[in-house]
């Protein structure tokens, strides 16, 4: 696999014999590895280590080289690629970061910029296609907008009627449900809230009736009229 020809933002190396040994001393050799794909063989580190010099010599080089920028032991090392001009003058090519072992190249400011106006022309895109799926338009009325919720229609089955069935509780599950329930009403009791007092019922004392007779007068009349008559006789028919 040729590394150079893919996008260096997206791949990572490792070499898991190093990992557990790496240090601020041994991280640049641990990166000048042959299998790292940041690596470049031509650089100075790699003139300095074939030769065996000392790595203060490279100050007074000039060309490609890999200094260690920043260590935070044992997990965090940065590796800075550089041009070198002169003793004091460089200019910085790329970054990369060692995590846990893994390498990966820092991205630059334009990657980071791209990224973030792709992301938000992605999201504004999605949102003008939603919009665009609630606009109705109408002759008489013109355009319009209905926001109600897109219901799903599912394809009629005539012979076969699905019904979703429900999972049945396991015994685990209803003994634990119990088991809690009854703690929780240990813990916390009902409550009875007595009745609210009632006010004292007023006796009414009761007035004694008594009961009126009338009496009521007969006339003479009447009282004549009252006396019982005896029956008128028989008397006998002439033939």
């Amino acid at each position: 696999m040729d590394h150079k020809t893919e996008n260096a933002l997206g791949i990572s190396w490792h070499d898991t014999a190093w990992v557990p040994h790496l240090n601020q001393s041994n991280i640049l050799d641990y990166f000048s590895e042959r299998s790292n794909p940041f690596y470049d063989r031509t650089c100075n580190n790699e003139t300095i280590k074939m030769q065996r010099l000392n790595p203060d010599q490279m100050l007074n080089m000039t060309g490609l080289e890999y200094s260690l920028l920043h260590a935070q032991e044992p997990i965090l090392y940065v590796i800075r690629k550089q041009h070198r001009h002169s003793p004091t003058q460089v200019t910085p090519l790329a970054d990369y970061y060692i995590i846990a072992g893994t390498v990966y190249q820092s991205p630059d400011l334009c990657s980071v910029v791209n990224s973030r106006l792709l992301n938000t022309l992605h999201n504004l895109q999605s949102a003008f296609d939603e919009a665009l799926g609630y606009a109705r338009f109408h002759p008489s009325r013109g355009y319009s907008w209905e926001f109600k919720v897109k219901e799903e229609k599912e394809p009629a089955v005539k012979d076969k009627k699905i019904k979703k069935k429900e999972e049945a509780s396991s015994a685990f599950q209803r003994q634990r449900v119990d088991l809690l329930l009854g703690e929780l009403a240990k813990k916390h009791p009902p409550l009875f809230m007595p009745p609210p007092p009632q006010p004292p019922a007023k006796v009414i004392p009761h007035e004694e009736v008594k009961p009126e007779i009338k009496t009521e007068k007969l006339d003479e009349k009447s009282a004549g009229n009252s006396i019982m008559r005896p029956p008128p006789e028989k008397r006998p028919k002439l033939r």
